[in-house]
């Protein structure tokens, strides 16, 4: 088995419950959604090279042959897991349940070390299903009908009800045009499908056209949330600001 993989690094987490830690990133090729805000070049097999960090966290990269093997990635990660210790390989995107069968090849073959760490826009269920056993922490979007021209509620009623097995956390990124009834959908579909997640509103970082939210809404919506879910943040991307990968 072999995919394209457009970098492996190891950085700081720069979002949502477990901001601050220390991970190994695996970003993979293409999503099924096109957010308004998505600043992250993942287009599928445009990446002939991957982009791979040396020793970890010293930002000298080798530009090595795509597609990769389950192993060669693996050989790859437990090498920055042995460079320094690390809380969490994730695994990202664009969205990486396209790789699911990939993932977990390379899980099954650094299982023990380290947590395995899932990114994603939480519409993928059915390979959620097939590698669940696999994954410990699962960070999941709820992706808002003010940035996508499809509306993803169904499949994040689904996906929710079997990521609420494992570590889970929900992301919602706000901005000036987030609405607060489609807000407070978001609220009420955790509260309902996983009411134990840890609930992360993240104000956007302006791209493609999106307007950052004023402080008074963040905290007016975070008002919201705390009416009926027990554990709500606001927390935004903090790599940004301090000049991370």
């Amino acid at each position: 088995m072999q995919e394209n993989i457009i970098e492996i690094f190891s950085s700081i987490q720069g979002e949502g419950k477990y901001v601050g830690c220390r991970q190994v990133f695996v970003r993979l090729e293409g999503c099924n959604l096109a957010c308004r805000y998505c600043d992250t070049e993942n287009r599928p097999h445009t990446h002939p090279f991957c982009m791979v960090e040396e020793r970890a966290g010293k930002r000298r990269f080798l530009r090595l042959q795509n597609p990769f093997s389950a192993e060669q990635a693996a050989a790859r990660i437990r090498k920055m897991l042995v460079d320094l210790p690390h809380h969490a390989v994730s695994f990202t995107g664009g969205e990486p349940l396209l790789h699911a069968a990939f993932i977990q090849a390379i899980a099954k073959k650094i299982k023990g070390k380290t947590a395995i760490f899932l990114e994603t826009n939480g519409t993928l269920v059915k390979p959620l299903q097939e590698i669940l056993s696999d994954i410990d922490i699962i960070s999941m979007d709820i992706k808002m009908p003010s940035i996508l021209s499809v509306p993803q509620w169904e499949a994040h009623v689904a996906f929710l009800q079997v990521a609420q097995k494992k570590d889970l956390y929900v992301k919602v990124v706000v901005s000036n045009e987030t609405g607060k009834a489609e807000f407070f959908r978001a609220v009420h579909l955790v509260r309902e499908n996983a009411p134990y997640a840890c609930f992360i509103i993240q104000p956007v970082t302006p791209f493609g056209g999106c307007v950052a939210a004023s402080p008074q809404k963040i905290l007016d919506f975070q008002e919201i949330a705390l009416g009926h879910l027990a554990d709500v943040r606001v927390i935004p991307q903090t790599h940004k600001l301090i000049g991370q990968l």
